[in-house]
């Protein structure tokens, strides 16, 4: 049954996520929303398009018996359908999961079966392991997106063509009210440090962020934002979708990261503004020459988040590109986003993420008590997950009274301003001395040759852990492992200097572009072994 028809549509869009563009397209129709270079001829569409292609996910899960609470798995590449899909099938209250196909098989597996996915949309021709998984789980309901086709196993169930299917759906759909707390989506966490965990974020949470975004740092029609990261994670959806499809803005879409497509889409476009994670920004300062000769003059504003984030490297591409360049940080359990630039216009110093967001409460929290300068960051909003997908041993460690622990240490000055200080799962103890990788790495990046740097512990017969570290140069580097071990010992305390460093070609990265500390362990234990 499809969903158009129902009486109480109007007030289901206002508490559904799914319909957070719902005034833009009605302002801007034929604007451009999303720009998707994912295929041969650049393919532009409109908020009009958008929002009916939205109508159309909605009916297309309805009819085929996918409704309200009911988890779908999504794992589709960096295209115009994945942001359709995903908010499209909220707005029939089913419930996104979206896939890091990066991930081993075993995770998806894992997550397919945690989630208990009734159906699926797979790009297969990108994200095979993700194909491979689905039909293993039994799941009989799933999209081929793409139109490139998946050879089928004999006897295996069919795959429908997404564009096929969605034509042939309506192209209107009124929504049903969801109740309070109803989840809009459900993403899982890398699980770097165990299975990954689902986080049940609800429409009402999700929205409140929106509308703080709108109110607080509203973007403006004529803004446009490049894409390179993947959309299965925050720092495309909070830093880039949300925010300017929300205001008539329009987002360029990379399918995938290299330091050439990424320069070159940024200039041909005209985006006035850029978001990525540190490791995008320190592989693209190795192409000064291509930076040289392209035109930034529309760029505004480049931000850097979702991990550590060096001044060494702000500085280094603020001077690239001659334009602001900040820092961000946010959870996405968290809201996402709890700190931010001072609302009275002062600027961020260096290093920091800013100051507490107008709404929600943030504290930090150190031995067990609140410490007003140095601790743990604990949140509480409305955005805050409302748990962990199975896990009550986990929220009950993890949220108490509403109040989110994050496992992020933070330092926060006498003008308020936080400056993050890493995990409190990343210290660790060497011969009775606290070490924090963190620091150890803002130490490396501080030498001219060093492009990027991540820090380890591996064991030690007699301290119990030492730091090692794993280091990336520019192109013109002399620096050598050993004269990067002198410089940390006569700059920092001796205790914390790396008693190994091995040197790389490429950083290894996880599939949202965080440092993959346990592939940095095998690199070090491969060098150690030499």
């Amino acid at each position: 049954m499809s969903g158009a028809g129902r009486a109480d549509g109007s007030r289901g869009r206002d508490a559904n996520l799914g319909y957070w563009l719902r005034e833009a397209a009605e302002a801007f129709p034929g604007r451009v929303a999303l720009i998707d270079l994912s295929r041969p001829v650049p393919r532009e569409v409109t908020y009009a398009e958008l929002n009916e292609r939205m109508d159309r996910v909605a009916n297309l899960l309805s009819d085929a018996g996918i409704g309200a609470g009911d988890r779908f798995a999504l794992s589709v590449g960096n295209r115009f359908e994945f942001v359709e899909i995903l908010f499209g099938g909220m707005r029939c209250g089913a419930v996104p999961v979206p896939l890091n196909f990066k991930l081993s098989a075993a995770s998806l597996a894992h997550i397919v079966r945690d989630a208990a996915c009734r159906a699926a949309f797979v790009e297969t021709a990108v994200t095979e392991r993700s194909a491979a998984v689905v039909e293993q789980s039994g799941i009989e309901t799933r999209w081929d997106v793409g139109g490139a086709g998946r050879r089928l196993e004999p006897g295996s169930a069919e795959w429908l063509d997404y564009e096929r299917a969605l034509g042939g759906s309506p192209a209107r759909f009124d929504p049903p009210r969801l109740g309070a707390g109803h989840p809009a989506f459900q993403p899982y966490t890398s699980g770097s440090t165990g299975k990954p965990k689902g986080v049940v974020l609800s429409h009402e949470g999700q929205l409140w962020w929106v509308r703080c975004l709108r109110k607080y740092w509203p973007a403006a029609p004529g803004d446009r934002a490049l894409v390179a990261v993947p959309l299965y994670h925050k720092n495309a959806m909070a830093g880039a979708i949300k925010p300017l499809l929300q205001a008539g803005a329009s987002v360029v879409v990379l399918p995938g990261f290299s330091p050439e497509s990424f320069l070159r889409a940024l200039s041909e476009y005209r985006c006035t503004q850029v978001g990525a994670v540190p490791a995008v920004f320190a592989m693209i300062l190795d192409r000064m020459d291509l930076i040289a000769e392209l035109d930034f003059s529309a760029l505004r504003k480049v931000t850097l988040g979702s991990a550590p984030v060096q001044p060494e490297l702000m500085h280094a591409v603020e001077r690239a590109f001659g334009v602001e360049v900040g820092e961000s940080y946010g959870l996405t359990e968290g809201g996402p986003v709890m700190i931010g630039p001072a609302r009275d216009g002062r600027p961020t110093p260096r290093g920091s993420c800013g100051t507490a967001w107008p709404e929600g409460e943030i504290r930090l929290v150190r031995d067990g008590r609140e410490d007003p300068e140095y601790g743990e960051l604990w949140v509480r909003n409305p955005g805050v997950t409302t748990g962990y997908h199975n896990l009550p041993a986990v929220n009950a460690a993890r949220i108490r009274d509403g109040w989110l622990a994050t496992g992020d240490l933070f330092f926060r000055d006498g003008e308020g301003f936080y400056y993050f200080r890493g995990r409190t799962d990343d210290m660790f103890n060497s011969g009775g001395e606290n070490i924090y990788p963190k620091e150890v790495e803002d130490l490396l990046l501080s030498h001219p040759d060093v492009r990027e740097a991540a820090v380890v512990p591996v064991p030690h017969a007699l301290k119990g852990a030492v730091p090692a570290a794993v280091v990336r140069l520019g192109p013109e580097a002399r620096a050598t492992a050993e004269s990067l071990k002198r410089y940390t010992l006569e700059r920092g305390p001796a205790y914390a200097h790396p008693r190994r460093i091995a040197l790389v070609e490429e950083m290894p990265l996880t599939g949202v572009g965080k440092v993959d500390r346990a592939a940095i362990l095998g690199v070090l234990g491969h060098v150690g072994r030499r």
